[in-house]
């Protein structure tokens, strides 16, 4: 059996982007730190921001600048999966159930499914009229 292939320098963008992904993430939750039964606010943000950063560059990649090997890695898998956290929203929506948060919980993950849908809708559709490049 054959073992793939892998080119350091695109592991380097991926880590390189993932360091500053997992660095701007763990600012905001120490700017904004998350209280017991009240809203995540820096779990959402960041999420709803890696949701637009991530529509960003892969509308801008395929669609209007030329091909490159490494700005996918260091950026939408490094930075953007760094910066996101589904697992973190996860444990937050487990703890708001615990704690007999039901609305709250149900409101959270719907306000994130719509914010972030919406926000791919509106970066995607402004990327590709040419109004962010």
């Amino acid at each position: 059996m054959r073992r793939p292939q892998h080119d350091p320098r695109e592991l380097a963008a991926i880590f390189a982007g993932g360091a500053l992904g997992a660095l701007a993430r763990t600012a905001l939750s120490e700017a904004i730190p998350h209280r017991a039964g009240a809203w995540p606010w820096a779990t959402f943000a960041v999420n709803i921001a890696g949701a637009a950063l991530l529509a960003w560059v892969v509308t801008l990649l395929n669609e209007r600048l030329p091909p490159s090997r490494y700005r996918r890695p260091l950026l939408g898998t490094g930075l953007c999966g760094a910066l996101t956290t589904f697992s973190t929203l996860q444990l937050e929506l487990l703890s708001l159930l615990d704690d007999g948060h039901v609305a709250l919980a149900a409101g959270y993950v719907l306000a994130s499914l719509a914010a972030g849908l919406g926000v791919v809708w509106l970066v995607t559709g402004l990327v590709r009229r040419g109004g962010i490049a």
